[in-house]
């Protein structure tokens, strides 16, 4: 079938992107501005103000990761995604300490592991999504740490950060070979050191909207440090068939009401967190300014951080009294400098502003 234009429609509303299933490219149907700004030549971060992992930066400080989000407008159907994720659903800390099952192995979050810039290189045999996936080898060791543990038949990520070359390689539906090469589903690979280029548009990556998963994640360190400064990684139960950036693929299923795969959300401003325990407000105050950030299909209002045997999960258990309708989707369109490029601008949304809806493929 040929694609088909759809009416573009006056109205506040996020650059969406069309996408197709998770094995196929889909169409980039950005419509740039009328003067796009240019992107920068990728450099290395020269600012230590953004968030850092074992002293690599996690993205630029301009990245829109680590973009304050929340002064910006709601986005129009904002109503209706909530609705679908869940208005009565109540935030769920997907990490903690120890293992769940209790005694099943199985640690509760996604575990990931730094290695050195010298960690031998090992073949990957991609069994699903080699044509979306960034070709090996990778530096993963033998004993890299995969979520849900090793008899887990979850989704089996595994996250290696080179932490001297700041290089980020995540691996979906991984499984480990004899030989020390690996089999997984799809993979990815990241440099944290600048804005881009984003993936190719239409490709997953470890994570169904084709993000990566390490910056994403609630760390007990800066938990402990008393700031997250960046926007965290959630699951919600029915996604759109498009994406907005920076998402770059989409796992979902038609229906204008359902949130697209990055999508951001922020918990509400005037939702009031002095009752919560110190650790808990560092994790809602991060949810005001940077926000959630939808990457994949799954529970509702499922946040994902890393395990570590020092958190304590009865504090954790508070954030399960937020409910879904203390949060509120977010237009972030106003901050993209190029498609192709994580890096944020500066917005010049005002509230007398309007945008023409981007023009919308499908096949």
């Amino acid at each position: 079938m040929k694609p088909r234009l759809l009416i573009p429609l006056i109205f506040l509303l996020a650059c969406t992107l069309t996408g197709s299933p998770r094995a196929s490219p889909g169409i980039d149907a950005t419509i740039p501005p009328a003067t796009p700004r240019p992107s920068p030549a990728p450099s290395r971060a020269t600012t230590q103000s953004g968030p850092t992992i074992v002293g690599c930066p996690a993205f630029p400080a301009d990245n829109i990761w680590n973009t304050p989000i929340d002064t910006l407008p709601v986005h129009p159907r904002s109503d209706d995604y909530i609705a679908s994720i869940g208005l009565t659903d109540t935030l769920h800390p997907d990490f903690g300490a120890g293992d769940w099952p209790p005694g099943s192995g199985s640690p509760i979050g996604i575990p990931w592991v730094d290695v050195p810039g010298t960690q031998p290189r090992v073949a990957i045999n991609f069994t699903d999504y080699g044509d979306e996936s960034d070709p090996g080898p990778y530096p993963i060791p033998p004993d890299a740490p995969i979520e849900g543990g090793p008899n887990s038949d979850g989704d089996r990520h595994v996250l290696v950060l080179d932490r001297d070359n700041c290089i980020l390689y995540e691996l979906f539906y991984a499984w480990p070979n004899p030989d020390g090469s690996w089999d997984a589903s799809s993979g990815a690979i990241f440099d944290l050191n600048v804005n881009g280029p984003l993936r190719p548009a239409g490709w997953t990556s470890a994570d169904a909207a084709g993000l990566p998963i390490l910056p994403g994640l609630v760390r007990y360190d800066e938990v402990a440090a008393g700031a997250i400064n960046h926007a965290i990684r959630f699951t919600a139960p029915q996604t759109q068939d498009a994406y907005v950036w920076p998402a770059r693929h989409q796992a979902g299923q038609p229906g204008e009401n359902l949130p697209p795969m990055g999508q951001r959300f922020r918990l509400k401003a005037s939702f009031d967190i002095s009752g919560f325990s110190p650790e808990v407000q560092v994790i809602l105050t991060a949810m005001k300014t940077y926000g959630l950030i939808l990457a994949d299909n799954g529970s509702p209002w499922f946040i994902s951080g890393e395990p570590n045997e020092q958190w304590d999960n009865d504090v954790l258990n508070e954030l399960k009294t937020v409910p879904g309708s203390a949060f509120e989707a977010v237009d972030v369109s106003s901050l993209m400098v190029d498609p192709n490029s994580g890096q944020a601008g500066t917005s010049n949304f005002t509230p007398t502003d309007f945008f023409y809806l981007p023009v919308l493929f499908s096949q």
